[in-house]
């Protein structure tokens, strides 16, 4: 029997959509030594990925398992400190949220 109402959800374009609104599934960053840097989106990562970054005992850490450590040494050489991963994240999810409440899946 159909629930009259109820809307059924295409993971593949609830991705697709998510993807779009929040400008895709990497997340990029320019240092000030004009290096650009890269990171999975948060809401792409996957499980390797979370477990490095939630596992990080601390911001050095963190931030190397965020951005890797090739580009952890671009990142340092430009003077940038460990603890500004944080700023950098928490700006990504705050962006990402205001991107989604402006466009609901369909």
């Amino acid at each position: 029997m159909s629930k009259p109402n109820k809307k059924r959800y295409k993971l593949s374009e609830v991705k697709a959509q998510m993807t779009e609104a929040v400008g895709g599934d990497v997340v990029e960053f320019e240092t000030d030594a004009g290096d650009v840097l890269t990171f999975p989106h948060p809401l792409f990562t996957d499980d390797e990925w979370d477990e490095k970054v939630d596992g990080a005992e601390n911001s050095h850490a963190k931030a190397v398992a965020i951005l890797g450590e090739e580009q952890y040494e671009k990142y340092t050489a430009a003077g940038h400190a460990d603890s500004e991963i944080g700023l950098l994240m928490l700006a990504v999810q705050q962006d990402m949220q205001a991107q989604i409440k402006k466009r609901p899946t369909r």
